[in-house]
């Protein structure tokens, strides 16, 4: 079997500490082995780092992009491999797992612009004789904690942007899937990437929690789920760092009585099941206003549901994978149990499917569920997994304030013909990224990502121009050359 250790200073390494399986999701098989880095190793990356800082402070931000530009290509080159290895250990078809890919590249795309993004603004004469200027400048050694459900494109919604700012960056992703994360570490270095500037630790929370209280460790970024989320934030910014900590959801999609319904349906079945439903963006929720519309949604979802197919990564033709683990396939089961316990009615039911010849393989079906209540333990947590849930309104406004009471404010959308309804929806709706019949409202690269209330914790959002305020520090400069024949006295007024 083989071991997956750490990536270095430019080297593989492995402390011969602790270590867990590795398992392939469909099979339920223990697929490779991880070795888990102990306090000492994460120590190591974070003094490979510091040692290298300096030099690639000083690399010219054209130089640093050139490096983007050659990972984007081997990227691209390498992308039915990357997805392979998604696949093995994620589940995701290779459909799924190329688009993931796609995302990512787009944000190495978007930090090729480092000499644009970072030339900073110049004033000259402010005052006589006095210009002013603002600069960027890295902040040194930064780390990144990444989730389980997008093991290449979160990576890359961070090591880009920190690497072109000029920092050095320590990775720590998900313990579960981490073999395409190390690949294109990988890459990068191939890329041209001196060592040291990039370095990536296997671990749990040892590794994590040396990352958030090491002083050399200046940022750092997370995303995963709320619990974690407030965690990762609290414990970094009481150890002095800067932190953006992207949590949990529970988006809503709004389907109004106006909306073209067949559009709606197809929107939803990719935007609720894709990806097994294990997207920080899936829609879980339907809120439907008004009985008719309820009523021919759940018509419409039944019927295209049965074609639905879920199975393994190596047969394109599915449409979605198994869930992560046992332990979370359990969990999602135990939703759709509380919910129907609880008064809902299962319309479709996914618990009890199987995959011939992956009778072992963490598997739930597409899951529809009606007349669910805002009280119900299904509607207030976050399921992450194939499951849409349907709730019934009289009205835009009552779905409206159902969304902006949820504790979660990641994403929305709504599905109308309605511009007026729109647009008020888009103005008054409390959540952070928003569709107007679009189901995944993710931002493209040159925007930033990230969601309100407990689905964000920091100032800033993820990728896009919020990226090089998160990975930067501004200096701003005033300057003055006194000529030989001009002296001013002393001034005790503040000069204006």
């Amino acid at each position: 079997m083989q071991t997956l250790g750490h990536f270095i200073n430019g080297q593989m390494l492995a402390d011969d500490t602790r270590r867990q399986a590795i398992f392939n999701p469909a099979t339920g098989e223990a697929s490779r082995e991880l070795v888990l880095a102990s306090r000492e190793t994460v120590e190591q990356a974070i003094a490979a780092a510091e040692a290298a800082f300096p030099a690639w402070r000083d690399t010219p931000p054209l130089k640093r992009a050139r490096v983007m530009f050659r990972f984007k290509e081997l990227l691209e080159q390498n992308a039915d491999k990357i997805a392979a290895l998604i696949g093995e250990e994620h589940g995701k078809i290779s459909h799924d797992a190329l688009g993931e890919l796609q995302r990512g590249i787009e944000n190495v795309e978007y930090a090729c612009g480092a000499p644009e993004l970072l030339k900073g603004e110049h004033s000259k004469n402010v005052g006589p004789n006095i210009d002013s200027w603002s600069e960027f400048q890295p902040l040194g050694v930064v780390a990144g904690i990444t989730p389980f459900n997008f093991p290449v494109m979160v990576p890359l919604w961070m090591m880009p942007m920190a690497l072109v700012c000029g920092n050095c960056f320590v990775l720590k992703p998900s313990e579960r899937d981490p073999s395409s994360t190390l690949y294109i570490a990988q890459l990068l270095q191939e890329a041209g990437l001196p060592d040291g500037v990039l370095n990536l630790v296997n671990g749990d929370k040892e590794a994590v929690d040396t990352l958030l209280t090491d002083s050399r460790v200046k940022a750092v970024s997370f995303v995963g789920s709320t619990p974690i989320a407030e965690y990762i934030y609290a414990t970094a910014t009481a150890n002095g760092k800067r932190c953006q900590a992207l949590g949990g959801a529970k988006n809503h999609a709004i389907v109004m009585p106006d909306a073209d319904m067949d559009n709606a349906v197809n929107q939803l079945l990719g935007a609720a099941f894709g990806s097994s439903g294990e997207r920080c963006m899936a829609l879980s929720v339907a809120v439907a206003v008004g009985d008719a519309a309820a009523d021919s949604l759940i018509e419409k979802m039944t019927a295209a549901m049965a074609g639905l197919k879920v199975g393994a990564c190596n047969d394109s033709s599915n449409d979605f994978g198994p869930v992560i683990t046992r332990l979370h396939q359990e969990k999602v089961v135990g939703y759709i149990n509380s919910a129907e316990a609880q008064g809902a009615k299962i319309v479709v039911d996914g618990r009890d499917v199987t995959v011939p010849g992956y009778e072992n393989g963490f598997f739930v079906g597409g899951t529809l569920i009606d007349q669910v209540t805002p009280e119900m333990q299904s509607y207030q947590e976050e399921i992450f997994g194939p499951v849409l849930q349907v709730m019934r309104v009289n009205s835009m406004q009552e779905a409206m304030d159902l969304i902006n009471a949820h504790e979660y404010g990641n994403g929305t959308c709504i599905f109308t013909r309605d511009g007026e309804a729109a647009r008020y929806f888009s103005d008054n709706i409390q959540v952070g990224m928003v569709g107007i019949n679009v189901p995944l409202p993710v931002p493209v690269a040159y925007h930033s990502f990230g969601g309100w209330k407990r689905s964000l914790f920091g100032d800033l959002h993820a990728y896009g121009p919020d990226a090089v305020r998160f990975y930067t520090k501004r200096k701003t400069i005033t300057q003055r050359w006194p000529s030989a024949g001009v002296r001013e006295g002393a001034q005790f007024a503040f000069p204006s």
